[in-house]
């Protein structure tokens, strides 16, 4: 078919936002690329996130990049990211609990009193690496807290998270000796978690899993250190992308910013906005169980199709309303950040939570924020969000 668009995703210097994206997407609902087809379109997207023909595509990723064998590769493959039918159900049957939605809302004051003390390290001072100084230790020190961990050991495990997470990237080949080690070192540290919690349970995320390890359809001792090593990065490093992109986001609409200030309400409608808009993972991936027509597009059994979803997210076929960002809408459509379908990210409550009480706190003490330089950031492409964000703003008195 002609006048099909190709977007390269695997080049480190394409933008998933770009106005090549969007004229693709005037042209098609679906784009070659690299990594298999991508899904261009809101309603395309949406509908093929629940499709029963196919399931989640993540397992491909290593042997996508050349990676063949390997701890890394092992463990990828074990992961709920990349597991499906019974064992999947399976696995989020056992770890719903510990995610519970009443068991995290109660944590909001803590979340709250963490965030502001984090903002009273900087508030007088009028600047602000936001990475460093708040986005990685708020969303590792919530870790810590949800696992039971000491809160002292957040920058270690913020810097295996951080390491680790460049699972999710383009250059992961290149950054897998990295990749390994921080494996190695934050497994080692959750078995040693996991054997703590056998002899002394507490009232935390682990001994709500090793419970379920020890019941009658239990989870496998390998199953709970996957998924414990898998939350530890995963809940860092997403959270850690998506409130740095939050703050760009809200730097180009500062009536939304003073809007969130005044209405701090809103903070559960600003998270999913944003998260529309600006997500920091920036595809979904699913793989065809057989061969599929998917709206006159022929896929074979095996083949790949990404979902963009910022193209989805911004597609104006699928807007309400013709407002490219607003936190107090009432009907736009739903986002993609955390997936669809059965595979929709079982921590998502975790991290609406944190980010839903960060927000406004940051929007009334930092009201005048505008960046203070370009800062540092990944690709847009893979998972996306900053490494260095210098902030500036009028300084508390």
């Amino acid at each position: 078919m002609s006048g099909i668009p190709f977007l390269d995703l695997a080049d480190p210097a394409f933008d998933v936002t770009s106005t090549a994206v969007h004229s693709g997407r005037d042209t098609s609902w679906y784009a070659e690329t690299p990594y298999g087809w991508a899904i261009l379109r809101y309603d395309e997207g949406t509908a093929l996130l629940k499709d029963r023909r196919f399931r989640q595509g993540n397992g491909k990723w290593p042997d996508q990049n050349g990676i063949h064998d390997g701890p890394w590769r092992e463990w990828w493959q074990e992961t709920l990211l990349s597991i499906d039918g019974d064992d999947h159900l399976r696995l989020r049957k056992l770890l719903g609990p510990a995610f519970r939605s009443k068991a995290i809302e109660a944590m909001r004051p803590q979340f709250q009193a963490l965030a502001n003390d984090l903002i009273d390290g900087f508030a007088g001072r009028g600047t602000v690496e936001f990475v460093q100084e708040f986005a990685e230790p708020y969303a590792s020190r919530i870790l810590c807290l949800l696992l039971g961990l000491p809160d002292e050991q957040w920058p270690q495990v913020a810097h295996w998270a951080d390491d680790l997470g460049k699972s999710f990237g383009i250059n992961v080949k290149q950054d897998l000796p990295r990749i390994e080690a921080a494996l190695e070192g934050l497994t080692d540290y959750i078995e040693q978690v996991i054997t703590d919690r056998q002899a002394q349970p507490r009232d935390d995320l682990v001994s709500t899993l090793i419970a379920a390890h020890e019941a009658g359809d239990a989870l496998s001792r390998r199953e709970l250190s996957v998924a414990l090593v898998f939350l530890a990065f995963a809940g860092m490093e997403t959270t850690r992308n998506q409130l740095g992109l939050a703050l760009q986001t809200f730097l180009e609409h500062p009536d939304q910013w003073a809007l969130l200030a005044e209405r701090p309400e809103l903070g559960a409608r600003a998270v999913e906005e944003v998260m529309r808009v600006n997500p920091t993972v920036t595809w979904v991936t699913r793989e065809a169980i057989d061969d599929v027509d998917l709206h006159g597009l022929q896929i074979p059994k095996g083949g790949i199709v990404q979902v963009l979803s910022h193209a989805i997210g911004t597609d104006q076929r699928a807007m309400a309303e013709h407002v490219p960002f607003g936190i107090d809408y009432d009907d736009r459509p739903l986002h993609s950040g955390f997936g669809g379908g059965v595979h929709h990210c079982l921590g998502h409550f975790v991290a609406r939570t944190d980010m839903s009480v960060a927000l406004p706190l940051l929007a009334r003490r930092m009201a005048d924020v505008a960046a203070d330089g370009p800062g540092e950031w990944l690709p847009v492409s893979g998972n996306t969000g900053p490494i260095r964000f210098p902030l500036r703003f009028t300084p508390e008195r």
